[in-house]
This record gives structure tokens, sequence and C-alpha cells, in this order.
């Protein structure tokens, strides 16, 4: 499994031949302006919510990717009347991919689309594949609601968002990793906005000191588990 970092929460992920893109918001962030996303390959996007900076690029990668859009009943229903294909979920619930289990968890966020209409319940997700298990936990505070995911699955990484301000931040995300017993983090979602500018040293030695990875990837910049 190899994962890009394409800015703010937009990331690739290549589970074999099939190759997924989370929350592309890419063409409006300055910091990613060395990615073209007329280069970018999909076979399924996921949607954890439906804020601009989460979505921006969906409908122009979907239409020269067929991609198929995975998110909660509202986003798909959303694409789906635009005529997209789709895969609509719900909290609580997982589907056996080609490409592996996708679960759909709890986030504590809100969700709408730039119009205001309404766009469902935020998650995350817990992606089971090619025997390695990630964790996107989307927008969201830290919650109780973590500890059921190493019930099930055990992690081997964990994708938090640190920017705090609209989610939670450094601290809190270090106690999520425990939350969901992975000591592998990927940070996503700060620096993007003046809001979510962090301190790179600073977060690292934060968890660092308790023991955990964090991972900051520059923009582009892959890992492979």
């Amino acid at each position: 499994m190899k994962i890009t970092f394409y800015g703010h929460a937009s990331l690739g992920i290549e589970v074999g031949d099939v190759q997924i893109l989370v929350d592309p918001f890419i063409s409006a962030n300055e910091a990613a302006a060395n990615i073209d996303i007329s280069s970018l390959k999909a076979d399924y996007i996921l949607l954890t919510h439906a804020h601009q900076d989460h979505i921006l690029d969906v409908e122009t990668i979907a239409k020269q990717t067929d991609a198929v859009i995975v998110s909660n009943f509202e986003i798909a229903s959303h694409y789906e009347n635009k005529g997209f294909e789709v895969h609509p979920m719900n909290h609580g619930g997982a589907w056996d991919f080609e490409f592996g289990v996708v679960k759909y968890v709890i986030a504590h966020h809100t969700s709408s689309f730039p119009d205001g209409s309404y766009g469902g319940q935020p998650g995350g997700f817990v992606i089971e594949g090619e025997h390695k298990n990630i964790y996107i936990a989307g927008d969201t505070a830290l919650t109780m609601d973590m500890k059921l995911i190493p019930m099930r699955t055990q992690l081997d990484l964990a994708i938090l968002p640190i920017g705090d301000n609209f989610t939670m931040g450094v601290d809190d995300a270090i106690i999520a990793s425990d939350f969901v017993q992975c000591d592998k983090v990927l940070g996503y979602h700060f620096d993007t906005f003046g809001y979510i500018k962090i301190d790179h040293e600073e977060a690292k030695r934060k968890f660092f000191d308790k023991g955990k990875d964090l991972m900051l990837l520059d923009i582009g910049e892959s890992i492979e588990l």
C-alpha cells in the first residue's frame, strides 16, 4: 500500500492496481501548485464530508477518470444526481471493495456543501487492504468513538488531523493515537490556512516524547506500508 500526500487533507492511496483519492482539494491550494490534477488517476474517490476544502476537485477528477465516488448517503446522492457513479455508505457500515474492506466511521465535525446545502454527517474511513490497515480520521474532534476501532482492526497507520481550530490539534491527536492503539501517525489538515498553521518540529517532538512517530510529508511525497 502506497500513500501520497497531496496537501491539506488530500491523499492518494494505491492498493495493488487500484488508485484511490481521498478528499481532493488541490487546484486552489497554493502549496500544491506542483500537483497537476489532470495527471491524477482514480478508480475511487473517498469523501469524508462536503466542505469545499475536501470536495473542490471531485467533479473534475471524476469526469476524467470515471471514478466511483464513495461517501455518506447524502454526498453520494448529490453526485449521483449529477450523473456520477457512486457508492453510498453510512456510519458503522462496511463494504468489501475490490481493493479491500472499507468501513465508514464516526467523525465529530460539520458537513455542508459550498452552497450551504446539507452534506450529511461527517465521517472517517478504516481501510483494510493488501494486509495493511489504515484509519483516515477526516476532519474530527477527539472522540471516544475512536476506541471502537482497535476492537475490530489492528491499524498499521493512523492519518489524523493536527491543525487545531477546525479539528483536533497535536495534543488531542496524540490521545487519539492512544485510543486507536496506533503509534505510527501521518499528520494532515495543517498549514493550508492561517488558522491551522503549526510548528512542525514541536509537533514531532511531542509525539516522539510519547514514544510515537509523527510523519509530516511534503506535498507530493509518498510512503509505503
